[in-house]
């Protein structure tokens, strides 16, 4: 996926995005194209999606005021609480989009990939409520670290294809499920994250962006005023766009976005895309890209395996080179420190993806004014990551 020559102008966010794809995917992602556009602005599909985020997601979901949370760090932080949908994540937003947009279509089998397996359960979920068939790839590593989210996968009804190839985590999961899709054109397949080729990075984050929406709405009537700082994890980066997007054009607002430094920024032992990736293309879209020495997308780690990918999306990488949104990382073991934190001082337990989030804000506690206002994206809850945590405290 990764060579190809091809290169067409549109969906380009600076220099990021596009499709770079084989020929064989042109006419799968002019059908899609050309079909999100004719459903995005349709009454009946708004109302329908608006309909399905309120009674089945329990959408608006609600801006909670971290108090111990708060005393900690030194200022007012709220958190979004994503972790509260249907499903346990953000992810379910945008899967019920795409797999409306599938029916629309008239498909009638959809494929994902998925790292931590919450973009898993929430496909499957759609797939389940719409009864559509549902395939879904997932590493090996990231199978055995998430066997729970393996079997509600199953129980919903998927096929749990696990990969083993590669670096056997999300990189690989999406090559497989490229290379089927190749030779299935006629499933549709519901990408996880803003990334991939055109319109992905732009349909995910039109389905996520929500989340801002919410949150802006939320916290103009708590506080009456818009926040100092926006706060979220970034893997791909479908989160992190979701909280961002609304508040792109409130210079004002500064934007953090905080990825995994794993056990180190050395080669190999981490997923700290925007810190250290150079422009590159992987499946099928230009961005910033971890890559070894040829060239090639490196491999990855990180203890949260909906982070582990050397990629970003094409606008959260044009959002880092243009400056508007700062970088930040937290380790392994911060992540860990920030899960038992809250956990044991809020009652929430965090998705180990969101705890880099709150791990940046437990050790930047002198950064902020007692004045200041932070919104953080809880994104996910740890149901999935309780059982690899409490290994790792044996």
């Amino acid at each position: 996926m990764n060579n190809s020559k091809q290169k067409k102008q549109k969906g380009f966010f600076g220099i990021f995005g596009g499709q770079f794809v084989p020929e064989q995917l042109n006419n799968y992602l002019k059908e899609l194209e050309d079909q999100y556009n004719e459903v995005k602005n349709s009454k009946d599909f708004k109302a329908e999606l608006a309909k399905l985020l309120s009674d089945y997601v329990g959408r608006p979901s609600p801006l909670y005021f971290a108090g111990k949370l708060s005393q900690k760090v030194g200022c007012k932080v709220y958190l979004k609480r994503e972790d509260l949908n249907h499903t346990g994540a953000h992810k379910i937003n945008n899967t019920l989009g795409q797999a409306l947009l599938a029916k629309h279509m008239g498909k009638k089998e959809i494929i994902a990939e998925t790292g931590a397996g919450q973009h898993g359960v929430a496909t499957a979920t759609a797939a389940a409520l719409l009864g559509m068939k549902c395939k879904v790839f997932m590493g090996e590593i990231d199978a055995e670290k998430q066997k729970i989210n393996v079997y509600r996968m199953q129980l919903l009804g998927a096929e749990v294809v696990i990969v083993r190839t590669g670096g056997r985590v999300l990189k690989d999961a999406v090559d497989e499920a490229l290379g089927y899709l190749i030779k299935h054109p006629d499933v549709f397949y519901l990408l996880g994250s803003v990334v991939g080729p055109h319109p992905y990075p732009t349909m995910v984050r039109d389905f996520q962006k929500i989340i801002g929406k919410e949150a802006k709405k939320q916290i103009l009537q708590k506080e009456g005023k818009l926040p100092d700082y926006l706060v979220a994890c970034v893997g791909g980066g479908s989160n992190a766009m979701g909280l961002f997007y609304e508040f792109r054009n409130n210079k004002e607002v500064k934007m953090i976005a905080v990825e995994p430094a794993g056990k180190g920024l050395s080669p190999g032992l981490h997923a700290a895309t925007l810190s250290l990736g150079k422009p590159g293309v992987i499946h099928g879209f230009k961005c910033l890209l971890l890559q070894d020495d040829k060239g090639m997308p490196a491999e990855v780690y990180s203890i949260a395996s909906g982070l582990d990918y050397p990629g970003i999306g094409p606008e959260m990488s044009q959002l880092k080179t243009s400056k508007r949104i700062e970088v930040a990382t937290a380790n392994d073991k911060e992540a860990l420190q920030a899960f038992h934190f809250l956990s044991q001082e809020e009652g929430i337990i965090p998705a180990l993806e969101s705890s880099h989030a709150v791990a940046y804000l437990l050790k930047s506690k002198g950064k902020f004014k007692k004045s200041d206002i932070v919104v953080l994206n809880l994104s996910g809850r740890g149901d999935k990551d309780v059982e690899a945590v409490s290994r790792l405290n044996r």
